[in-house]
């Protein structure tokens, strides 16, 4: 429900919104995040607006009280992004250490003040507040992305790379499909990956698998698939006057004037996808065609049959969601590379994620941190739930139920071949249902018997073996509808300066019952002018933890007590609302199991109204040495020195290992090394709670002979006789009958529980005969 007090105070128009990975929120790099180092903290959302004049960085942590980090008035800004710390080796340094971290800014109004507006790229640093490089372009610049490695200039029909640490040209690409938008030249930037969209289709580059048809086809798809074909009969008559004069009528629309544009260049072909290894591809040009090698490229398929509008990895890198024009479809790509070229890469389909049958173009993808959720966030303002699994198939209770992503087959199907018996009951024509036809008491007389011996048909995808990725069978396309589609409303309150978070059902909001997935009908941004609305969302931990909890004392896993993250909307006008999504069951179903299908309701928690008045202060470099992104940097700076093995700036000398266990990739040799690597295992490791020895199945008995002690172990092969002199005794002279065999007991009982080594055990206990057992045991 929209708030409807008093009237707003006037505020900044919103033009671009986005949440930026950074080095404050690297839980890979960063150690404050690691488990050995953490504090149990959570990696703060990082969130950044650009506004018609100027742009704001936020920050959100864990306790819910949003910081402000930046806020600048220099004009129109296209694109901006935090920088992280580049990856640095004992050959390749930093030239920009002292200055980090570094703001990435496309602005109207370049440095120079010349060249055109968006041409160029100020790079400066939080540091300081100088700027430390500009790089400058012939052509408008539409977005920026960057990674450890690179940082990637996205053009029109270009994409230009520079090194990460001496922001030189790496390398470049000229052969992209242009995009109507709101992407011009739609790109996935993962940790290593570059993925992009050609033009062409190369075969002799092709990966095996690629786009499958989408079979779905609704009665309304019908409908206005009707509505399209006659619209398309009326518009006959001006393309081939358009043929005919090679001009365009005044009313084409954009695609249609890009298409004739390139017409008589040469053919294109939408919804090519390339994926490129930034780190293995040669330096200067990267061109795919058949008298071109395979360098550095990982994969070369089909889309789509319309042109890419939005990609994005997953995090780590395997996953790779498309989308096209139209926005009825998403696709889910697993990439499985080869060695040798992306010719023999496989491509597997694993889901179409069906948003709807209108229009609508794509503006954000966004994954959860364990791949089991996928959020699209299109121009009319709604974001789209779907659940998927990083190994395809359908997703049901078993798979989405669990806070811990669960194996692609139960160790119940895997041990009683359900699948197998599925498959071959399916592919029976009538008949009995059993997989044993008449009753056959031989195992060999199961077609499911004969079907296993068999390695021609032998599926091993279904055995959670995928063997060969580039053989027959391919894992199964999936089709998966949204659990969720989530709208922002138009407002959220009075817009002020507080940066704590609004609290639904506290005050401001009155929201007593869960909103459905569906929720009722509110004032809604497509009811505008202009139709066209920028939103972002990203998953991340619980931070209206204190909507229960008075006293603002938080419990060690209260952020845990949730199967799915929270889900943060961010609008165009200012307001980040935390959702709660919490699956369940499909409540229609008649009998639930771990195959029953989900349904999912969300509620809205929390809200933080971010944007800024005219009259709020900006908030310029140089940053004190205590601000959170120059920590940050710091931090996972001087992480990297480490790796490396290099000394880090302001460090008295070289550490070594027996000093830090940081510098896990250092080349130091010498006794110390040698003593704390004897001791990895018993640092790094907690043994097993209890020795399989130790179980009820093993006893362990002591056997007196007359005049000697034999020691008896359950896994020795021979019996070692010791007399009081403790010297060897022939096996031979060895008498079964002066054994006391009254003290073996027939009837198997339960052990007593045994002590680990070295544990505390009271002094009692180790009265008595002591129980012998030897090492292999």
């Amino acid at each position: 429900q929209a708030y409807s007090g008093t009237p707003p105070e006037e505020k900044e128009k919103i033009v671009w919104v986005r949440f930026e990975n950074a080095d404050l929120n690297d839980t890979s790099r960063n150690m404050e995040f690691h488990e050995i180092h953490s504090t149990g903290n959570e990696p703060p959302l990082l969130l950044m607006i650009g506004y018609s004049d100027g742009m704001q960085v936020w920050s959100i942590p864990i306790s819910g009280e949003a910081q402000e980090l930046f806020s600048v008035r220099h004009g129109p800004v296209r694109a901006a992004r935090i920088l992280p710390a580049p990856q640095i080796s004992a050959q390749k340094c930093d030239n920009f250490a002292e200055k980090r971290p570094l703001l990435g800014v496309c602005k109207s109004i370049g440095s120079s003040g010349t060249s055109p507006p968006y041409c160029c790229v100020d790079l400066y640093s939080l540091r300081t507040g100088e700027m430390v490089k500009s790089i400058q372009f012939k052509t408008p610049i539409y977005d920026l992305h960057c990674n450890k490695r690179i940082l990637v200039v996205v053009l029109q029909e270009k994409i230009a790379a520079f090194d990460s640490c001496t922001f030189t040209k790496k390398f470049f690409v000229t052969s992209c499909y242009p995009c109507p938008g709101p992407n011009m030249n739609p790109i996935a930037l993962g940790s290593r990956w570059l993925a992009y969209a050609e033009n062409k289709l190369i075969r002799c580059h092709q990966s095996r698998g690629g786009a499958c048809g989408d079979n779905i086809q609704s009665y309304t798809a019908t409908v206005i698939s009707a509505a399209k074909t006659i619209k398309t009969g009326l518009t006959m008559v001006g393309k081939v006057v358009t043929q005919l004069t090679g001009t365009l009528p005044s009313g084409a629309t954009e695609e249609e004037i890009l298409a004739h544009s390139n017409l008589r260049r040469s053919p294109l072909v939408p919804g090519i996808v390339t994926i490129i290894d930034t780190d293995t591809v040669a330096e200067g040009q990267v061109l795919v065609s058949e008298d071109s090698d395979s360098d550095g490229i990982v994969a070369h398929f089909p889309a789509h049959e319309k042109p890419i509008c939005c990609m994005a990895f997953n995090p780590s890198g395997m996953l790779l969601v498309t989308t096209d024009t139209l926005g009825h479809d998403f696709h889910v790509f697993q990439i499985l590379t080869h060695p040798c070229s992306s010719s023999q890469s496989a491509v597997h389909h694993l889901y179409t994620l069906h948003r709807g049958e209108t229009e609508a173009k794509v503006q954000d993808i966004s994954f959860s941190h364990d791949c089991r959720w996928v959020v699209v966030s299109t121009l009319r303002g709604t974001s789209h739930v779907f659940p998927i699994n990083p190994y395809g198939g359908q997703p049901c209770v078993r798979t989405h139920m669990s806070p811990r992503v669960v194996n692609r087959m139960s160790r119940f199907q895997k041990s009683a071949g359900l699948e197998e018996i599925e498959q071959e009951l399916t592919s029976k024509q009538g008949g009995r249902c059993s997989p044993v036809p008449g009753l056959s008491s031989s195992p060999s007389g199961s077609p499911l018997h004969g079907k296993l011996n068999s390695q021609d048909t032998y599926n091993n995808f279904t055995n959670n073996n995928p063997g060969n990725p580039r053989l027959l069978p391919l894992p199964s396309l999936t089709v998966v509808l949204p659990l969720a589609q989530i709208k922002q409303p138009m407002t959220l309150g009075t817009i002020t300066k507080r940066t704590g978070p609004y609290l639904f059902g506290a005050g401001c909001f009155s929201i007593k019952a869960p909103c459905k997935s569906k929720p009722a009908p509110q004032i809604s941004p497509s009811k505008s002018v202009g139709g066209e609305f920028c939103v972002a969302a990203v998953f991340g931990a619980s931070r209206s933890w204190f909507a229960n909890n008075s006293g603002l004392k938080r419990e060690k896993d209260q952020s845990k007590q949730f199967v799915v993250e929270s889900l943060y909307i961010i609008s165009c006008y200012g307001s980040l609302v935390e959702h709660v999504l919490e699956p369940r069951p499909l409540s229609t179903a008649p009998k639930i199991s771990d195959d029953t299908p989900l349904e999912m309701v969300t509620c809205p928690r929390a809200s933080w109204t971010l944007v800024r008045t005219p009259q709020w202060n900006e908030l310029q470099p140089p940053f004190n040495a205590n601000h959170p992104l120059l920590l940050a940097a710091d931090a996972v700076q001087y992480y990297q020195y480490l790796l490396a093995g290099l000394v880090p700036p302001g460090s008295p000398g070289p550490i070594t290992r027996h000093e830090s266990y940081d510098s896990l990739a250092s080349d130091h040799s010498g006794q110390e090394d040698e003593e704390w690597l004897s001791q990895v295992e018993i640092v790094t490791h907690t043994g097993p709670h209890r020795r399989l020895w130790m179980g009820p199945q093993f006893q362990f008995k002591t056997i007196h002979p007359s005049g000697q002690t034999t020691v008896i172990s359950s896994s020795s092969s021979v019996l070692q006789s010791h007399g009081p002199s403790d010297t060897p005794q022939p096996l031979l002279d060895f008498d079964t009958d002066d054994l006391d065999l009254n003290s073996l007991r027939i009837q198997p009982v339960r052990s007593e529980p045994v002590s680990m080594p070295g544990s505390p055990r009271p002094a009692a206990d180790r009265r008595g005969v002591s129980t012998v057992i030897d090492a292999t045991s």
